[in-house]
């Protein structure tokens, strides 16, 4: 019996019927027709779609393994990478061993692309690929939780409540201890959702969860098992930047975002084929735990290392020089590390002409919201704590 079945990977074995089956799937195929083409799609739908179809099927043809979709997944990813990036960096790799297997905990700003580019580093360093974690809030559609999964992505159930709810959380802590121990790297998020205001904070819940499979020992003990690594991602350009702040200048105005179904697949499509600018992926060091250290305690460790880690771009400055100019009260005093940093700052002309055309073209709501989480990331690391 396999306890993980309804939520794990597809296996070797299950990779070509799932995909012969995703190859006659009409909402499958008219989303990629779309996706690729949505000039053309509008026009010509039932042919693009034949086209498309018929495309995937020779791509795809000789896939037949776990490995087999990887390999093709990462010349997508190449592909992407060429055109939506101006640089790709990381640091910290060197610190890993090829024969250990680690959880992973990053920062979380991203849908697809975070644990993409932490694969992606992995991938060509030589190290195994990473079993993904993703919320069932993401999978609507039958066909993406599919594609998920063929991507060795495992699933979280966060719709969930009360007795089910504690009982597919022990699952879950279950589930990655077990990779962890049959030596198979995971990617989890520090919290449930993209930080969208950019600030990076580990929910202490996560860890209480991934604590489970080990009670009753201690937490301490229980994540030490897990060889956990905090990461660092940090993109000069958000894609979804400005659908971010319309969403938080809403909530600020009326108390709420209402989200629509496609809200999801939106943010997903927009974080792919989105200009980054350069995008660093920071590796940092294994946490040491003890027996007595509490939720608070492992998580202000892992928020140490994110925060401190994470490279700071030109925009991520840039955003808080002006904040500083045009709202003050919305900057805490900084230290004098952070007031040096801000004072040495030469910030390349077509950078800021380039992000002051993003802000922009944003909607005039967005706009503060915008440069707040570009700026939160400088915030986090030097606002003064006397």
């Amino acid at each position: 019996m396999d306890p993980f079945k309804d939520i794990r990977p597809y296996h070797d074995e299950e990779i070509r019927p799932v995909l012969d089956a995703l190859l006659k799937d009409r909402d499958f195929i008219r989303s990629i027709a779309s996706f690729s083409h949505p000039t053309w799609y509008r026009w010509v739908p039932s042919l693009l779609a034949a086209l498309t179809q018929r495309r995937l099927t020779a791509q795809l043809k000789d896939v037949d393994s776990v490995k087999s979709m990887q390999d093709v997944i990462a010349g997508y990813m190449d592909q992407m990478i060429e055109r939506t990036t101006s640089r790709l960096t990381n640091s910290g790799l060197e610190k890993l061993s090829h024969d250990k297997s680690y959880l992973f905990i990053s920062n979380h700003r991203d849908i697809a692309m975070d644990p993409a580019f932490v694969n992606y580093m992995l991938y060509h360093a030589g190290f195994d690929t990473l079993y993904i974690a993703i919320g069932d809030n993401l999978l609507k559609r039958p066909f993406v939780t599919d594609l998920m999964r063929l991507n060795k992505s495992f699933i979280v159930k966060r719709s969930l409540k009360g007795r089910e709810l504690l009982k597919s959380s022990k699952q879950l802590s279950e589930y990655i201890h077990h990779c962890i121990e049959i030596n198979r790297n995971v990617w989890i998020a520090q919290r449930e959702g993209r930080a969208k205001d950019g600030v990076d904070r580990t929910d202490t819940a996560l860890l209480k969860m991934l604590g489970m499979a080990r009670r009753p020992a201690a937490l301490g003990d229980a994540l030490q098992a897990l060889h956990i690594v905090p990461v660092s991602i940090s993109y000069e350009y958000d894609p979804c930047d400005a659908l971010k702040g319309d969403e938080l200048h809403q909530k600020l105005e009326t108390g709420s975002y209402q989200k629509d179904e496609q809200s999801d697949i939106n943010s997903i499509v927009t974080g792919m084929v989105g200009f980054k600018g350069h995008v660093h992926v920071a590796f940092g060091d294994e946490l040491t735990l003890d027996a007595d250290m509490d939720d608070e305690a492992i998580a202000a460790q892992i928020d140490g290392q994110v925060i401190n880690n994470y490279l700071l771009q030109q925009t991520n400055l840039l955003a808080l020089q002006q904040l500083q100019h045009e709202s003050p009260e919305s900057v805490p005093p900084l230290s004098g590390e952070g007031s040096q940093v801000l004072a040495e700052l030469q910030v390349d002309p077509a950078t800021a002409e380039k992000f002051n055309a993003r802000l922009s073209s944003m909607s005039p709501g967005a706009r503060h919201h915008v440069r707040l989480m570009y700026a939160n990331p400088v915030i986090s690391r030097f606002a003064d704590r006397r």
